[in-house]
């Protein structure tokens, strides 16, 4: 899968089902530094993805300070042509401009993800 070097990050895109529900999620940074995978909860708001009083929080800590975030089950998650079924993700109000979420080692070493920094693609290990 192809991904894209700009402003300094590496961009992919995913698809999220929610419900039933499908979008393909623009502008994810792939993240290595990243424990989780963190979705701008904005950019899911339309497939039903909001926080109630049954959900489980969570704080991190990075660079840009101490985030919280609620940790939702979806029915999957799609990159390129790997899936995730059932799969719990980190959602929060995403503070960054044009970043809508952070792709993070839970899927990356999941996945058997290889990054090729010299092609700029997104590959799997067989």
């Amino acid at each position: 899968m192809k991904i894209e070097l700009r402003d300094g990050l590496l961009f992919t895109e995913l698809k999220i089902t929610f419900n039933g529900r499908s979008k393909t999620v623009k502008n994810i940074v792939i993240d290595t530094g990243a424990s989780h995978t963190l979705i701008s909860q904005d950019e899911v708001d339309d497939l039903g993805i909001r926080v109630t009083k049954d959900d489980h929080f969570v704080a991190s800590y990075g660079i840009g300070g101490e985030e919280h975030a609620f940790i939702k089950t979806i029915q999957s998650i799609e990159i390129g042509d790997y899936s995730l079924t059932n799969v719990e993700l980190d959602f929060t109000s995403f503070k960054y401009h044009n970043i809508n979420g952070l792709l993070g080692l839970d899927i990356l070493m999941t996945g058997k993800f290889n990054i090729d920094l010299y092609n700029l693609e997104l590959l799997r290990l067989q």
